[in-house]
């Protein structure tokens, strides 16, 4: 088949065109913080080795004291993790000179089609990866109160001492359509008021407490993430054309990227297109900082993933509250007692805590009844258990 300049330029311009098209297909890969191929090309095992910022802890020394301890001094160290590319999808057609001749008016149509098909892809596998997120933290949400229950899940957020960014929480159809019902939300007025750009923009019911919501088809339909924008990361990369196809280019769009190839089968007379993307997705621990009963700030010994965190929906308060994941003051994991004790949130117990357990702010986060889950306040401390790293 004969090519000339004129196919090459518009094989670019139709994968841009793509790629413009894929970016805006998607809905949750969207909401992931989009990261760079380039850095695993040429790493060992499709892996390469990411240098984590440290945190340091405050100390204070005391005011007019007698000198008789010494400053204590900390050492600073950054944490090496190693992240791991892989995964590609695509979308390959056959296309017989017939269909091509008198069929399709050009590749366009063809190729729309295919980034269609490619976006999906993406979207299930970014979801599946969401759903199955290492969650440290489940909220009950009380369907019949959900003002009380969305200023709950604020409070849970701030207190996870989250970076700075945008705030979504990505909805299942069942939780869609449970805010949509709520007169005092008003979310239900928002929706189609102005033609959609993306899916994305689509897919937003509107903004409440500080949140976008966002409906996410392929969710469970019970659930819902509240999230930052970096509690996620998802990378695309276009691999390149390779020199034996005649007509092919590869395009990114705001971080999204793909490749589109074309070649002919003589055996069957039939053209071959090809449209795929590298793609991986991952999601960001962090590193926190506590204060002791001393009021000394001390590094976390677990990494936590506090970026995101589920929430589960409940017909009645009793059954949201039956659905929280919290740390349990008197429960035997070292992990989610750490972080209760730096975040001061705990869930609700009936044991009694020891009393060589380090005292620790109480929570301010209330149950879906609109109670203190530990109703004291932040000037008053309240025990907890022994196993607590209570030493700075």
């Amino acid at each position: 088949m004969p090519y000339t300049e004129h196919d090459v330029v518009k094989a670019e311009k139709i994968a841009a065109t793509a790629a413009v098209s894929l970016e805006e297909r998607l809905v949750v890969p969207q909401v992931f913080f989009r990261e760079d191929i380039s850095r695993f090309k040429g790493a060992k095992d499709d892996t390469v080795t990411v240098t984590v910022d440290g945190v340091l802890p405050f100390r204070s020394y005391g005011w007019r004291n007698d000198r008789s301890q010494p400053v204590k001094f900390d050492d600073y160290k950054e944490r090496k993790v190693a992240v791991t590319f892989g995964g590609d999808t695509y979308n390959g057609v056959r296309l017989t000179d017939e269909q091509k001749d008198f069929d399709l008016n050009g590749w366009a149509k063809l190729v729309s089609k295919q980034t269609e098909a490619v976006g999906r892809g993406l979207e299930y596998k970014s979801t599946s990866h969401l759903t199955k997120a290492p969650y440290e933290l489940t909220v009950g949400v009380d369907a019949s109160n959900l003002r009380k229950s969305l200023i709950r899940v604020r409070a849970v957020m701030n207190r996870l001492r989250v970076p700075d960014g945008a705030r979504t929480i990505l909805l299942g159809t069942d939780f869609e359509a449970v805010l949509l019902e709520d007169e005092k939300l008003n979310l239900a007025s928002n929706v189609g008021e102005a033609e959609a750009v993306t899916s994305l923009r689509e897919a937003t019911i509107g903004r409440r407490y500080g949140f976008n919501f966002v409906v996410a088809q392929e969710l469970p339909p019970d659930m819902a993430v509240a999230m930052v924008d970096s509690a996620f990361v998802f990378v695309t990369g276009a691999a390149s054309v390779p020199n034996s196809i005649p007509f092919g280019a590869n395009a990114s769009h705001n971080g999204v990227s793909l490749r589109w190839m074309v070649d002919y089968d003589m055996e069957y007379k039939v053209d071959r297109s090809l449209v795929d993307t590298y793609d991986s997705y991952r999601e960001v621990v962090d590193t926190l900082v506590g204060v002791d009963a001393e009021n000394q700030s001390y590094i976390s010994d677990y990494e936590h993933f506090v970026r995101a965190f589920k929430l589960s929906l409940g017909e009645t308060a009793a059954e949201a509250a039956s659905l929280d994941v919290l740390p349990d003051p008197d429960g035997d994991d070292e992990k989610m007692t750490e972080l209760g004790n730096i975040t001061g949130i705990w869930g609700p117990s009936n044991g009694t805590p020891s009393t060589d357990a380090a005292n620790v702010p109480a929570t301010t986060v209330k149950d879906t009844e609109g109670k203190a889950i530990n109703p004291v306040s932040d000037n008053t401390p309240t025990n907890r258990r022994g196993k607590a790293r209570n030493e700075a």
